[in-house]
């Protein structure tokens, strides 16, 4: 499990690979991904002159605030207005 999400942890700072991180059975386990994310740092108008509008936004929460976009496929999350993650979804 540590090999696991040592391995999560690379792919997440590497700017070109994608993986999904799942569980099965309490197993975390990593599969690549074809799903195209924003790279984190980018702007929310970054996000949305590339990706277009959200389907949902959420409410902004926390301190520091903490903003989630949901798009077909992935969700990404901001700090202020920077993307600080973005995770694919099954929907």
């Amino acid at each position: 499990m540590k090999t696991s999400i040592v391995l999560g942890m690379f792919l997440a700072m590497s700017g070109t690979a994608f993986a999904e991180t799942l569980v099965v059975d309490d197993q975390v386990m990593l599969r690549e991904s074809t799903v195209e994310r924003p790279r984190r740092g980018s702007t929310m108008a970054q996000v949305e002159k590339h990706f277009g509008q959200p389907v949902q936004k959420h409410p902004t929460v926390g301190q520091p605030p903490i903003t989630r976009w949901d798009y077909a496929g992935f969700s990404v999350f901001f700090e202020h207005d920077r993307v600080i993650h973005s995770v694919a979804t099954s929907g």
